[in-house]
């Protein structure tokens, strides 16, 4: 899941792209997309982006003398499970791209595309932050440190601090894997309750006598808890590219995947906190980990059983036929009417469909009322977004 230095990278990237490009024309929604229309046309407008903890705001602005006469418009995106923004021809779209916005002519036009594969990606118009949003981990660091250190009486603190991580209220920009990442920096116990965790942080002042280039270097050998939520971010973005997801190139992953010390790392633990999503941590997880939960391990390859370690594979099962197969075959073939109706396994909302033999796949060509089936309605939400076990 995007977090909040994959907004931030996506929105250099829209602004590296757009920089010199003039778009023309209409706004082009998908026809799946269940978010709303852009009602903004334009015969020269350009494209701007900002980023704030996890959402992103695109700006479209008319250049003077476009026609028709048009206000900027601006919209605010949260990318859920999958959203990315491509810049690709117009001959080439993404397979999701649910948002386009297309180049003005003279010469090859281009396609920039809100691209969101799962579809939990939502877009709002007018430009406005999600109401409730803390001040942003990357952006607002003084702002986001007082706000979390004058509302320790929350009852969002007398949950795990892995918890309290991912509420959105008080850790705009922070994830799953920014969560497993700060927690193993400081050695502290996921399943510890927050409140506790956090509370020292209140009596922490710098010594008067410390010049100012001596506290920097205290703070950057002995970051706290809070300074982490904007430096390990901060780190991310450094590594460039789009940062983690299915999204980034090869490169871009594999600086990514090098700079984890701890998310889905060899010899690391992991349990479900109480939204299921999956915490991976050392040592320890704290005195609130779920009763009745064992943690599981990831094992290197190092680890992993040598050939003279295993047990004997069993043998190759006969080939000979079974009883109820000798039987089966003495038995009259079965009619349409008579077979039983194959079980259905549930697809996610964007797995291709397996049309189902015979006449009625012929009738649903024919009439084109084949209707794709609905996703899940996206409820922006300022508790944990996503509950997937990543």
């Amino acid at each position: 899941m995007p977090e909040g230095p994959e907004l931030h990278l996506a929105s250099q990237f829209v602004n590296d792209a757009c920089r010199t490009l003039v778009f023309g024309g209409c706004v082009e929604k998908s026809s799946v997309s269940r978010n709303p229309e852009v009602p903004f046309e334009s015969s020269a407008y350009r494209i701007s982006a900002s980023a704030r903890g996890k959402e992103l705001r695109l700006t479209l602005s008319p250049l003077p003398g476009a026609q028709p006469p048009q206000e900027p418009l601006a919209l605010v995106f949260r990318f859920g499970m999958s959203g990315s923004f491509q810049l690709v021809p117009r001959e080439e779209l993404p397979r999701h791209a649910h948002l386009r916005f297309y180049t003005a002519p003279p010469g090859p036009q281009l396609a920039l595309c809100f691209v969101d594969i799962r579809r939990f990606g939502h877009w709002d118009l007018g430009g406005k932050w999600q109401p409730g949003r803390g001040p942003c981990v990357l952006q607002e660091y003084e702002q986001f440190r007082e706000n979390v250190l004058r509302n320790l009486s929350d009852k969002a603190f007398d949950r795990p601090i892995c918890e309290a991580l991912l509420d959105q209220r008080f850790f705009n920009g922070i994830g799953n894997y920014l969560r497993a990442e700060i927690l193993y920096r400081l050695k502290i116990p996921p399943f510890e309750k927050a409140r506790s965790v956090l509370e020292a942080l209140q009596q922490r002042r710098p010594s008067p006598e410390l010049t100012l280039s001596q506290r920097i270097k205290a703070k950057l050998q002995n970051p706290d808890l809070l300074e982490l939520c904007h430096s390990v971010p901060k780190e991310v973005v450094q590594l460039g590219g789009k940062g983690y997801g299915s999204e980034s190139g090869e490169e871009d992953f594999a600086a990514f995947r090098a700079w984890l010390r701890c998310y889905g790392m060899p010899g690391m633990s992991s349990l479900q906190d109480r939204h299921g999503r999956t915490i991976w941590f050392q040592g320890d997880p704290g005195r609130l980990a779920p009763k009745g939960r064992k943690s599981r391990k990831k094992k290197s390859k190092a680890t992993r059983p040598s050939p003279e370690d295993r047990v004997e594979d069993p043998p190759p099962p006969s080939k000979a036929p079974s009883r109820a197969r000798r039987a089966k075959r003495d038995l009259p073939e079965r009619t349409a009417t008579q077979r039983p109706e194959a079980t259905s396994f549930q697809q996610d909302p964007e797995a291709p469909k397996i049309p189902k033999k015979g006449r009625r796949k012929g009738r649903q060509a024919a009439s084109g009322q084949h209707r794709p089936r609905k996703a899940k309605a996206d409820t922006p939400s300022l508790e944990p977004e996503g509950t997937s076990a990543s």
